[in-house]
């Protein structure tokens, strides 16, 4: 019985915080985008165009206000630049800037 009600606890708190992440961005692999942001040298590339260390364009006021957004922004990346990226990839890689510097909710 004590297990059953700590396995169900454990649920619905796992629930919750899964609620918390947006859901374009649900399922996503956080390591692929984390590999794939730095094989494709996306902080430097930003550097180049933007200046300072590229990490400016992140900065969540402007254009890029919603998840969806962030997703279109990523894929035109892949397209402009011909990375041939699949849209799992174009996901995980949103997931990662979202975590780390957009921070959308649901």
């Amino acid at each position: 019985m004590q297990r059953a009600v700590i396995l169900s606890a454990l649920i619905l708190l796992g629930g919750g915080a899964w609620a918390e992440i947006p859901a374009a961005f649900q399922g996503a692999d956080l390591k692929l985008g984390e590999r794939l942001v730095a094989e494709h040298k996306c902080n430097q590339c930003h550097a180049l165009k933007w200046g300072r260390d590229g990490k400016d364009i992140y900065r969540p006021k402007g254009r890029i206000n919603t998840p969806s957004a962030l997703l279109t922004m990523v894929e035109a990346c892949n397209t402009d630049m011909g990375l041939g990226l699949f849209p799992e990839d174009v996901a995980a890689i949103a997931a990662v800037l979202n975590r780390d510097h957009y921070h959308f909710s649901r």
